[in-house]
């Protein structure tokens, strides 16, 4: 592949901060002034972002110390066993099965937004009026519609992505640069509207179903729980390393892009908090358009959800392209089904995207039946694990480099490392277990996760066959 065709460090900062702030930011606000006071939000925000800090930095420094090992954090699972043995192989083919899974569900999840928000403009798309009815289920105009918006949405998408990286990263980069330069001037408008009142007590005690108070420290940990989601995608550069101008600018690009994101998620959080009464907030399905309605008006809140489609649009430009390149980069690592490597003639995989956009297809279906979009939902949240494993496993093996020595020279930059290599740890094996503490979401969870077993099969002669080649 040319230098010309190569990734700059704007167009991944682009991808991370696009993947990052998608849907989410409209719905977290409310969220999470129903898990915390205003202090609570804050504490949990920054307990939150110094996480993933810790994880960025690892992203970066694996990116810089082991650039051959390419296609996001699921890679290194086979590192953590030697080199060529069979536990190495599956573990890497699992956590790449696990890692694109969730990604597909995630990035049909934005899609389907994207209708929602379009309904702002055409509200035919809520219509329950009903056409026909398919078995028990009753299809309205508003499901059909919904439908037929999520597939031209995918399939433009893909389209847009087989037309070169070049083009597809320019969009995305305008998509972000225009959600981006929209966020803050919605944080510049909510310092003027800010009400102080609405923020007190600044920490106040939050209570459960059951009626019982949870104090500072509970609200901190649900806030942080919360937060986390919002965090999805900060491996995005890492993802597409390979492609990338210079090792070092995955690195760059990662930190920059989560100092960016949190930047709009922490502002836009509080200030949508001093806009809107803590009731008026827990109850608003869309806290972002109530809040700059309460300063602007209607027009105010019709320009929010445009520029909510911006913002969505660019994230699944962003995810679409991410979820085709995992399997991709695992398969010429010798950890996923071999098919998966064909490529165009501009070195896209066509086979992957291809196959993830079909699959994502299926899911798309999920908007015809309401009953299908609740376990559609659940399979959602459940995918969440696939997320959370891999950012474990990166920091497990920075710390096995720290360790054993192997690529460093120098012992500081190896006792920085170490550090950040293990709060990265403490802070992946927490989120983990608050994130599958209910029982349910651990055993779907671990389902979800395994299911790709039965494809392991096509995987390993593939493998053994690329080491006898790299040892002739």
């Amino acid at each position: 592949m040319g230098q010309s065709n190569k990734l700059s460090v704007w167009i991944l900062t682009a991808l991370v901060v696009g993947n990052m702030v998608g849907s989410g930011i409209f719905m977290i606000p409310r969220s999470l002034s129903e898990a915390a006071s205003p202090l609570g939000v804050l504490l949990g925000w920054l307990l939150t972002g110094f996480g993933v800090l810790m994880t960025a930095l690892v992203f970066g420094n694996l990116a810089l110390r082991k650039p051959h090992l390419t296609g996001g954090p699921q890679i290194y699972a086979k590192e953590l066993f030697p080199r060529g043995s069979h536990a190495g192989t599956l573990s890497g083919f699992m956590a790449s099965w696990g890692y694109w899974i969730g990604n597909l569900a995630g990035n049909i999840a934005i899609i389907t937004t994207f209708a929602s928000y379009l309904s702002t403009f055409f509200p035919i798309l809520t219509s329950q009026a009903k056409l026909f009815t398919f078995g028990d289920t009753v299809i309205t105009t508003g499901n059909l519609m919904t439908f037929l918006v999520c597939t031209i949405l995918l399939w433009g998408t893909h389209f847009i992505i087989l037309s070169g990286m070049e083009y597809a990263g320019k969009l995305n980069f305008a998509a972000t640069a225009a959600k981006v330069i929209g966020f803050f001037l919605f944080i510049i408008i909510g310092l003027f509207a800010f009400q102080k009142a609405n923020i007190l007590p600044f920490s106040a005690p939050r209570f459960d179903e059951a009626g019982n108070t949870i104090g500072l420290y509970g609200q901190i940990n649900n806030a942080a729980i919360t937060t986390l989601w919002a965090f999805i995608g900060v491996e995005s550069a890492m993802v597409f390393a390979s492609r990338a101008k210079r090792p070092v600018d995955v690195k760059r690009a990662t930190v920059i892009g989560l100092f960016i994101a949190l930047a709009i998620y922490i502002g836009i959080s509080m200030l949508v908090m001093g806009m809107l009464d803590q009731k008026t907030l827990i109850a608003s399905e869309k806290p972002l358009i109530d809040a700059i309605e309460t300063v602007l008006g209607p027009v105010g809140g019709q320009t929010l959800a445009f520029l909510g489609l911006i913002s969505l649009f660019g994230s699944t430009i962003g995810w679409v392209w991410l979820s085709a390149e995992v399997p991709y980069q695992a398969a010429r690592q010798g950890l996923f089904l071999p098919s998966f490597l064909k490529e165009n003639k501009k070195g896209l995989p066509v086979y992957s995207l291809v196959i993830t956009n079909l699959l994502g297809q299926l899911f798309v279906f999920s908007t015809i039946s309401n009953s299908i979009s609740s376990a559609f939902d659940f399979i959602i949240f459940i995918a969440t694990l696939a997320y959370l494993v891999p950012y474990f496993i990166s920091s497990v093996f920075q710390l096995k480099l720290v360790v054993t020595g192997e690529t460093y020279s120098k012992p500081a930059s190896r006792i920085i490392d170490g550090i950040i290599a293990l709060l990265s740890t403490i802070y992946s094996i927490w989120v983990i277990i608050a994130g599958t503490a209910d029982i349910k979401t651990f055993t779907f969870g671990v389902i979800l996760l395994g299911s790709g077993i039965i494809f392991y099969g096509k995987v390993a002669p593939q493998r053994w066959k690329i080491k006898k080649e790299a040892t002739e």
